[in-house]
């Protein structure tokens, strides 16, 4: 997220919490700016003896919140906001899959800004969970676990949750993966379907439900916590119950159950007229899929489901999850009795094309 801004003649990119008034000096004093005036929209701070100028709604709270500064750009990219609960850092554009729905399409190049993350995760609240993704994370594996490592030191109070589609980890790593804060750490990565025909397919890569299945052996060595995602398409939907078996027979040690709808956004929106499975029309898989992760103690939640899309006797599944950034509800949710809630729906969710039973509940 960016925000307008005069930044200080900086030469080399700084990261800078945000502060509405000044607090005791610490080992991170020169990442501080301090509030010293306003005018409208307009928030002046000063960072280091410079003027640091920030363009935010007045309503904005922007106290706490950790900013990448850049030279030679009007703009603050804004790292952490400190009311969000939903902060992530995109640690590399770069992956080795082309996802049929992907919401953030794959690029060529990469920037490595590790150290500058490393920086804002230890200026983060206290307590906070911090997102890793991409691309894929583990591309860059020994940044990554150097990453984790060293914020775990100065800031053992931080939880991590990492994308990654688990690829990429051999028996070398497996030293390494066993001295990761687990208990902080939760990796989430996507299953699609019950056999590799399907799933590759899905993912664009051949051999990756293969490489997959030993990433899962590796983890589970490790000490992982694992949250498993599936994203429920009209090519994978009629084999969700075959996957809560598949699941609970081979992966019974995961953590949870992701079943997730689709985002319409990036590869989502280019292939959603193929690609979305209406739940709100048909759920019978779903729910069927749900039963038997039940049954089995696999614990499994909706991600991403508008509580009007889904049956009353599922609703329980479907907690708030779409981030708040990127949720809105439309003009029917201001008579739902459930709105306080449902997550909603994604900010580029087109109505016209969407669930056809959608409504207030």
């Amino acid at each position: 997220m960016r925000l307008k801004a005069e930044i200080p003649p900086i030469v080399e990119p700084a990261v800078v919490r945000l502060r509405d008034s000044a607090a005791p000096p610490n080992e991170w004093a020169d990442n501080q700016a301090y509030l010293i005036g306003r005018e409208g929209s307009l928030r002046d701070y000063d960072f280091q003896g410079f003027s640091l100028r920030i363009d935010a709604p007045d309503n904005e709270r922007l106290d706490g919140d950790v900013v990448l500064l850049l030279p030679q750009q009007n703009i603050a990219h804004r790292l952490i906001r400190a009311g969000s609960n939903h902060n992530t850092f995109l640690v590399t554009e770069r992956c080795d899959q082309l996802c049929a729905m992907c919401s953030q399409p794959p690029k060529r190049h990469h920037v490595d800004l590790f150290p500058l993350f490393e920086q804002a995760a230890k200026l983060a609240p206290r307590g906070a969970t911090v997102g890793l993704s991409g691309g894929e994370p583990t591309l860059y594996k020994q940044q990554l676990f150097r990453f984790l490592r060293v914020v775990h030191e100065e800031r053992p109070d931080l939880r991590f949750h990492i994308l990654s589609n688990g690829q990429h980890f051999n028996n070398a790593d497996l030293e390494t993966m066993r001295s990761l804060p687990h208990d902080q750490i939760l990796w989430g990565i996507p299953l699609y379907a019950p056999d590799a025909v399907v799933h590759d397919e899905i993912v664009g890569k051949a051999g990756a439900f293969d490489a997959l299945m030993a990433g899962f052996t590796l983890l589970l060595k490790a000490g992982a916590a694992i949250e498993l995602r599936t994203v429920v398409m009209t090519t994978n939907a009629q084999d969700l119950p075959e996957l809560a078996h598949f699941i609970a027979t081979n992966l019974p040690y995961c953590s949870t159950w992701a079943i997730m709808q689709l985002e319409p956004i990036g590869y989502g929106r280019k292939n959603w007229d193929r690609l979305f499975f209406d739940s709100s029309v048909s759920f019978t898989p779903i729910s069927r899929a749900i039963n038997i992760a039940a049954a089995r103690g696999i614990d499994a939640s909706l991600y991403n489901f508008p509580l009007c899309t889904v049956p009353s006797a599922y609703r329980s599944f479907a907690p708030s999850t779409i981030s708040d950034w990127k949720r809105k509800y439309l003009s029917f949710c201001d008579e739902c009795s459930l709105r306080r809630i449902c997550g909603g729906f994604f900010e580029w969710y087109d109505s016209n094309k969407g669930f056809m039973r959608a409504g207030a509940i």
